[in-house]
């Protein structure tokens, strides 16, 4: 995660930018957001955290913990893969696009599986590889995404599946490039459109 030490500035800063596809994928979120106490995994520097009321995160990037730490998420410096949490402690955990980062997607969400409660849901939002921002994001050669492994909507209920979730429902949004909203873009249920797909799948 050295990449995102060393320009965590660079990367927040996207999300000043590009405000309005920031805001779209909120409120994209909120439509699968469960109430209780929740858990960001791949918190980044905390602005999704912040903005939707979740008060713990999971960040293995310090210079992003310390961004988390600045906009009052209570973070732990730590690996998606094994958690620092006891087993049922928190009702929801969150991925907003960083499970394309993972090395192991799988045993992240069965980790996620074991911090929930009974019941609990695990909401991941993903940038869809077969959407024309995630074929962009794939060919385009990043310094941030060079690492990434960008999922289909399919793919990703899939792994949900294999984790022991049973998902229930997606919404989409940005159905244009993010640089060109100058509004909140439309929310839709379902995938296939929409480049920033939000999912829910519950234990």
């Amino acid at each position: 995660m050295s990449v995102f030490d060393e320009y965590a500035q660079e990367y927040d800063s996207w999300y000043d930018k590009n405000r309005f596809s920031f805001l779209s994928e909120i409120e994209a979120i909120k439509k699968v957001l469960p109430p209780g106490r929740g858990v960001e995994i791949g918190t980044g520097s905390g602005r999704f955290a912040k903005e939707l009321g979740i008060k713990w995160g999971v960040e293995p990037s310090k210079a992003m913990a310390q961004m988390c730490l600045r906009r009052g998420v209570k973070v732990e410096i730590a690996q998606a893969e094994s958690l620092p949490f006891a087993s049922g402690s928190f009702d929801f955990a969150l991925f907003v696009t960083s499970f394309c980062f993972l090395k192991e997607p799988l045993a992240a969400l069965r980790e996620a599986h074991r911090i929930l409660s009974p019941g609990g849901c695990v909401i991941l939002g993903i940038i869809d590889r077969e959407s024309f921002l995630g074929k962009a994001y794939g060919k385009k050669k990043s310094k941030f995404y060079e690492e990434a492994h960008f999922y289909s909507a399919a793919e990703a209920i899939e792994i949900l599946k294999r984790a022991g979730f049973r998902f229930e429902k997606a919404y989409q949004t940005l159905f244009i490039n993010p640089s060109q909203l100058r509004k909140i873009d439309e929310i839709r249920e379902g995938f296939g459109e929409g480049s920033f797909v939000v999912m829910r799948a519950c234990k």
